[in-house]
């Protein structure tokens, strides 16, 4: 078995999506793209003689061809390393949230290292490209760093009840209707008066499938009737909730959902997994089906909020993340994120007039089965 080091370096600009990166897969998936050495070799800013000479130093380690070399033809990756390439990018998209958060603490702790005045934010969240895309705006027109720990929605609620946060987020439809799934997981652990939500942005989640939708899946009653294979998220993931609820409103059972107990715990997962040819079709968002070359069905829009403590509006960095928020220069950057726009970013909201079903009894708290 071969074994991985982790490292990182420090830099000016980084991904948008933070990886860690392996020089290997860079030059298999540059010559995948361009279809030729010397295509792979200008898009990763190399001599046609250095990227040839890389190739065949990594066939000669593993002792296995990852190029099939025929002169006059595109080259094209060998079977091998087709697989190695589709491995390492679906163990990316699944550890994603993880790297994210390990991205944000070394980020912070260097943040306070280099600069005294620096501010800090700790923000559990259900994951979102567009939070990893505030956090380094935030740090570099603020000097606010957010400390992001990507989880479940229902659990991102919880930290910051259990005071391992200061701000939570997660997102639902404004009309979730009384009895939904996502009113029963919501509703017992959030109290008007003491939590106050912060409009962030309204987003598109629907179907993400194969380039072509070659199954023409434009509904979850498709799913059924063609039998396509689906890849869900984990229980107390807003999007697993959404999806519930979506099934509850079509009477459509989620015992019928092939694969609907498959799971993988990231938007970039799931169309990573569809991507390779794991699944069909999935729930998520379409910055990310985009991202991964998929087609995008949409189903449902949804408002995606920051929640705190009504003690912390009056705390620096919660002040400091709503004027970020309220910027334009941040309203224009969230419009450009495909399926994203400006919602009501950073102002102070009612639970009772955003979330319809506050004046209903509560539900016992359960998580989406």
């Amino acid at each position: 078995m071969r074994k991985v080091e982790l490292s990182y370096s420090f830099g000016a600009a980084v991904s948008e999506v933070p990886r860690i990166r392996n020089p290997l897969m860079d030059l298999l998936e540059a010559v995948r793209s361009a279809g030729s050495i010397t295509g792979a070799a200008e898009a990763l800013g190399m001599s046609y003689r250095h990227v040839w000479g890389e190739l065949k130093r990594w066939e000669a380690e593993l002792g296995r061809d990852l190029i099939v070399w025929c002169k006059g033809q595109r080259a094209q990756l060998t079977p091998f390393a087709d697989r190695l390439l589709w491995a390492e990018r679906l163990a990316q998209a699944r550890l994603a949230p993880q790297l994210e958060s390990m991205h944000a603490e070394l980020e912070r702790a260097l943040a306070i290292a280099f600069d005294d005045h620096a501010q800090v934010q700790t923000l559990f969240a259900s994951h979102d490209d567009a939070l990893s895309l505030l956090r380094g705006h935030a740090a570099a027109t603020s000097r606010l760093h957010l400390d992001i720990q990507f989880c479940g929605s229902v659990d991102a609620i919880s930290a910051l009840n259990e005071g391992r946060c200061t701000v939570a987020g997660f997102h639902a439809r404004g009309r979730a209707p009384a009895g939904s799934p996502t009113q029963k997981a919501y509703q017992p652990l959030l109290t008007p008066g003491e939590h106050k939500l912060i409009g962030f942005a309204e987003r598109t989640q629907g179907l993400m499938v194969r380039a072509g939708n070659p199954l023409r899946l434009d509904s979850l009653g498709a799913l059924v009737a063609r039998e396509a294979r689906f890849v869900n998220r984990p229980l107390g993931a807003g999007t697993r909730l959404l999806l519930d609820d979506l099934l509850l409103e079509s009477g459509i059972p989620a015992a019928a959902i092939t694969g609907y107990r498959n799971e993988q715990p990231s938007h970039s997962a799931v169309a990573q997994a569809i991507a390779s040819g794991e699944a069909d079709a999935g729930m998520g968002i379409e910055a990310a089906a985009r991202r991964h070359g998929l087609d995008f069905v949409p189903l449902a829009s949804e408002h995606y909020y920051l929640v705190c403590l009504r003690s912390a509006l009056d705390e620096r960095p919660t002040q400091l993340l709503r004027q970020v928020l309220q910027d334009e220069s941040w309203r224009a950057m969230l419009s450009a994120i495909p399926g994203y726009k400006p919602w009501r970013s950073g102002e102070v909201l009612s639970l009772k007039q955003c979330l319809p079903w506050w004046n209903l009894p509560p539900k016992r708290a359960t998580r989406a089965a």
